[in-house]
């Protein structure tokens, strides 16, 4: 006969012959059943204790290390001097300089006085034009010219008597401009400034030889920070540490270029015109400025880069300007001005 379960409601009165046996096993069955509870209650109290352990205070402590950088990097030294350590990546080796961001008129721009400039290689040449083409843009020209002669005598008689009483108000607008002018130009507008010398910017291949220059009092173009001291006199290896804005891996540029705009990784290409663009100032390289001024193919790439990063309608129509720009002809105007910096660095151990 099957041996009924005790948990069954009709199980309060054994069977013969089986009774003892029930009796028993039902006692046993009722003990462990009572132990494993007791355990479950005793490992849910466990698991409530661990995760109020693990939920971190509403008030952490300032002094907690964070995840992202190290304990020992003083970004309070940087702050306080306004001047920042840079990681830049080129062909061949990697190293540190720095960088600061001042009004054009604190510093003397580095000296560049004997440097040889070769021509711009991005000049554009003159496109040929036929002749027949001129003679026929010039008859409309002269057409149209002749039109506006007539249509703006007609308006200066309707309107001269207008046009004599707000010249007074323009002259004074005038003046009021200028004053404005000369007030920006005194102030000037923020520009770069990096740890250079004769036209070169200084990388060291280890934290600890751009600490040792810094102390070292050797001449360069940032010493007349007024905030260079109170650097030169706190920094330590440990603090020289870029962030990840202030990271530029040049040497990736032109191979993520050749493979064309479906795999150009957007983040690199951006901050390399960011880097690019400071150096061709700070430096004075102007076949580097040039190539990324407004309206060159390269600064279109880079709006164009722009565009496709920020997502949405924006970013679709940015990236569609992306496939018309020639991977081959983005590749190699980067490859020549990655060639431009890395001549213009003094590369120190």
């Amino acid at each position: 006969m099957a041996r009924k379960s005790p948990q069954r409601p009709d199980a309060d009165k054994p069977e013969a012959g089986a009774s003892e046996v029930e009796t028993v096993e039902t006692g046993v069955e009722t003990d462990v059943n009572a132990d494993v509870a007791a355990d479950t209650d005793a490992a849910d109290t466990d698991a409530d204790l661990a995760a109020a352990e693990d939920v971190p205070d509403s008030d952490p402590d300032p002094d907690d290390e964070e995840p992202d950088e190290p304990a020992d990097v003083d970004r309070s030294l940087w702050t306080d001097t306004r001047i920042d350590p840079v990681e830049i990546a080129l062909p061949g080796s990697v190293g540190y300089t720095l960088r600061a961001y001042r009004q054009s008129a604190a510093l003397a721009p580095t000296d560049v006085e004997g440097r040889e400039e070769d021509d711009d290689p991005f000049a554009v040449a003159e496109p040929d034009v036929d002749d027949d083409e001129v003679v026929i843009l010039d008859e409309e020209f002269a057409a149209l010219a002749a039109e506006d002669s007539e249509e703006t005598d007609t308006a200066s008689d309707a309107d001269g008597k207008d046009t004599a009483d707000k010249a007074d108000d323009d002259e004074t607008e005038k003046e009021e401009a200028g004053e404005h002018e000369e007030e920006d130009e005194a102030a000037g507008e923020e520009v770069p400034f990096f740890l250079s010398h004769r036209g070169r910017v200084l990388i060291f291949k280890s934290a600890e030889s751009l600490v040792s220059f810094v102390r070292s009092g050797a001449p360069h173009d940032l010493t007349e920070l007024d905030t260079w001291d109170d650097l030169a006199s706190r920094v330590q290896p440990a603090d020289v540490a870029a962030a990840d804005a202030d990271s530029y891996e040049l040497d990736l540029v032109v191979e993520n270029l050749r493979g064309g705009y479906d795999t150009w990784d957007l983040d690199l290409l951006i901050r390399a015109g960011e880097i690019a663009r400071d150096l061709g100032y700070a430096l004075r390289l102007p076949a580097v400025m040039a190539a990324l001024s407004p309206g060159s193919p390269l600064d279109d790439l880079d709006e164009a880069l722009r565009a496709a990063a920020g997502g949405g309608i924006g970013g679709f129509m940015g990236r569609r300007r992306l496939r018309r720009i020639g991977a081959q002809q983005a590749s190699l105007g980067w490859r020549t001005i990655i060639g431009k910096i890395s001549a213009a660095v003094d590369w120190r151990d």
